[in-house]
């Protein structure tokens, strides 16, 4: 077997840490100058599987797009509510620990945890993310969305590169094996 699909996260923050406004708006991420995709592109070829929550799920089904944004690659929505699947995505209601540990069993590419809050909080309780990509907006929101919740454990990072995309700045950070208790 191949070598183990990395668990990544990337998203895009506000410099006071929030991914929406109180509302679910994201507009203030279309409103910054970036440069070219910031870099989605280049990310979104690494991997071949996508996890989101029901909320973001539910959220994008509002959006009211042309097609769904991931229909080349396996999308899997966490839910207590729904189960079985539709023409996009397959919903999920196992342990978020042993369904990565599944996925990562399995070849291809690395895995993209999309979202939300609740199944972000969920992924990093239990560590499961190898890599986090955090896009930084130039602006204060003040409120809404907050990136991270209050979590019981620290989990240490190594920042392992920056890349800047005119308004925005990547951080690129690996989950170290070095553990504080």
């Amino acid at each position: 077997m191949g070598e183990k699909r990395n668990v990544k996260l990337f998203i895009a923050t506000s410099l006071d840490g929030y991914i929406a406004t109180k509302n679910e708006s994201i507009q203030w991420l279309d409103d910054i100058e970036g440069e070219g995709d910031n870099g989605y592109l280049r990310f979104y070829e690494e991997i071949d599987t996508v996890i989101m929550g029901n909320k973001t799920y539910q959220w994008l089904e509002s959006q009211n797009l042309s097609e769904f944004p991931y229909q080349s690659k396996d999308c899997y929505v966490f839910s207590r509510k729904e189960s079985g699947s539709n023409e996009n995505v397959i919903f999920v209601n196992d342990d978020v620990e042993r369904f990565i540990q599944m996925l990562q069993n399995k070849e291809g590419r690395d895995i993209w945890i999309v979202g939300g809050g609740e199944l972000l909080s969920s992924f990093i309780e239990k560590d499961l993310i190898d890599e986090y990509i955090i896009t930084v907006a130039p602006i204060i929101l003040g409120g809404g969305i907050p990136l991270f919740k209050e979590a019981s454990s620290v989990i240490n990072l190594l920042l392992i590169g920056t890349q800047k995309f005119n308004q925005f700045i990547e951080l690129h950070y690996e989950r170290t094996i070095y553990k504080k208790e």
